[in-house]
């Protein structure tokens, strides 16, 4: 296969026509790779602020290592798959540590820092130092399964391999890190999953699928699986003008965000009493269920959500907790300072009324 046919349309609509992204002005590898983390799961415009904010405050690896992780995870607040934030701070340490703060260019050094996979090694080297290594994301799969109308489905395991043997292939020579963006934005702006535009594709004309007229048949992909439902009840614990926020395990789900505790539930309307007992096993105190505050409902990659939600009233004892690592009675001033997941923040609006009337 002779790729070179590619480049030039390619790159040439590429340098025409690309978005004007903040973290496309810059050469400085740890903005790079910042925006590479924040993009994954993503999208692009819910990005950019974030991207600007956590620049502004951490513009070098240091400053990153020098932070408290609280301080990371409430910046990285609403852009979910903490994990991301997590790894990141890992790794700013690390490469302060081992690498004089400078990100490092060595594909093996950089894949063993935390939360760096195939795609982020590619994508950050190849944009930043211009390595020889092509980008393989869901937009570039589907760009790949049309222009060469492959069978293999995108979701399936070990798909990842087959169609980076097709990205290395036709990865430019002289551009790789241009041609990574061209192919990603190719295939996020012109060939979309419904409704590609085609007939202004700089590749129409290299398109197997376009020519035998099977752009709608690709890529394939095998049935997914419903993912399962979980239900909770949250307890809102009231102590004077403070409530009860716990913390959850650093390396888990979530991991080092704050929450009211909550236990599991089920669809009927539960019991106050069991609510009760259940939260004295999870949190060590004797509480008594005021009222209903609110119904919350919440979709995760693996997982939906549904939770009802209860104010609560602290009657006796001190908090012992069974899961959660940290504890705080604080007032909803404070809560706002607190890195919280979005589950949880649907209901404070809602919690901050409820308290206003009282």
């Amino acid at each position: 296969m002779d790729p070179s046919p590619i480049f030039e349309p390619l790159l040439h609509w590429y340098d025409t026509h690309h978005r004007d992204l903040p973290w496309r002005k810059t050469s400085d590898p740890w903005a790079i790779w910042v925006s590479e983390v924040m993009l994954q799961q993503t999208q692009v415009a819910t990005v950019i602020p974030y991207f600007h904010r956590f620049i502004r405050r951490f513009p070098t690896p240091l400053h990153l290592a020098e932070a408290d992780i609280q301080e990371v995870l409430k910046l990285w607040e609403g852009l979910g798959y903490y994990s991301r934030a997590r790894n990141l701070h890992k790794s700013a340490a690390a490469v302060v540590l081992l690498h004089e703060g400078r990100v490092p260019d060595d594909p093996a050094a950089f894949r063993s820092l935390s939360g760096v996979g195939d795609y982020i090694a590619a994508a950050v080297l190849s944009i930043a130092f211009g390595q020889l290594m092509a980008v393989v994301d869901g937009n570039v799969k589907r760009v790949l399964a049309r222009l060469f109308e492959l069978d293999m489905a995108v979701n399936r395991p070990g798909s990842h391999k087959f169609f980076q043997a097709y990205a290395d292939r036709i990865l430019c020579p002289t551009r790789p890190g241009d041609f990574n963006q061209a192919m990603m934005e190719l295939g996020a702006l012109i060939c979309r999953p419904k409704s590609p535009e085609c007939r202004v594709c700089p590749l129409e004309k290299n398109c197997v699928s376009r020519a035998h007229q099977t752009t709608a048949d690709f890529p394939k992909r095998e049935g997914t699986k419903k993912i399962p439902h979980r239900h909770l009840v949250i307890a809102v614990i009231l102590k004077g003008n403070t409530l009860l926020v716990v913390q959850r395990p650093l390396d888990g789900f979530l991991g080092g965000l704050w929450e009211c505790p909550a236990i599991p539930g089920t669809e009927s309307t539960p019991v106050p009493d069991e609510i009760e007992s259940a939260m004295k096993k999870a949190v060590g105190l004797t509480i008594r269920v005021d009222r209903s505050l609110s119904q919350v409902r919440h979709v995760y990659t693996h997982f939906s959500l549904s939770a009802d939600v209860y104010v609560c009233r602290y009657v006796k004892g001190r908090v012992r907790l069974r899961d959660a690592i940290a504890h705080q009675w604080v007032t909803l001033r404070k809560l706002a300072q607190l890195p919280v997941h979005r589950a949880q923040q649907k209901f404070f609006p809602a919690l901050a009324e409820a308290l206003d009337s009282d």
